[in-house]
């Protein structure tokens, strides 16, 4: 079985964000699973802990390089959920709480497709961190891998 091959991110350095549509040949509700749910985005992600469910909800998600805070800001399920998180690459620290004055939100959207699902990402806010440029680079970097990944996931189980 081939993967869905998906193009890359793209970022837009005069509305400071990064965005990325990807087809993956799963259905929406087991892509929506993937990516609200814990033990589903650990998988792919980084390793992920929430409060709660729901919007309010605080949690953290961890890689080898540390925690990053988030929050969940809006849901609709199982077609849309953003998350704000404080995750400013050029700061190298990260703080235990979400800053609200320099954090970004990303926005999953889940739509239908005949052979799948078409989820969107676009993360927004990159204008109020440390060093916006390098911030949406390293941000559009990590979504290619991360979503790549979750492809992977959702069409080979791996």
């Amino acid at each position: 079985m081939t993967m869905t091959s998906n193009e890359p991110s793209i970022v837009d350095e005069q509305a400071f964000t990064v965005r990325r549509t990807i087809r993956i040949a799963a259905p929406v509700e087991k892509v929506w699973s993937a990516v609200t749910e814990p033990e589903h985005i650990s998988r792919w992600f980084g390793r992920a802990e929430f409060d709660g469910t729901g919007v309010g909800t605080r949690g953290t998600l961890t890689w080898d390089r540390g925690s990053v805070p988030l929050r969940i800001e809006a849901m609709e399920a199982p077609r849309m959920v953003s998350y704000r998180w404080s995750n400013d690459d050029a700061l190298g620290v990260t703080p235990d709480e979400v800053d609200d004055a320099t954090s970004t939100v990303f926005t999953f959207t889940l739509e239908p497709e005949a052979d799948g699902t078409r989820l969107t990402v676009v993360e927004t806010g990159f204008e109020r961190t440390s060093d916006p440029a390098a911030n949406l680079e390293s941000h559009r970097g990590g979504w290619d891998g991360e979503l790549d990944k979750l492809v992977a996931l959702m069409e080979t189980g791996s």
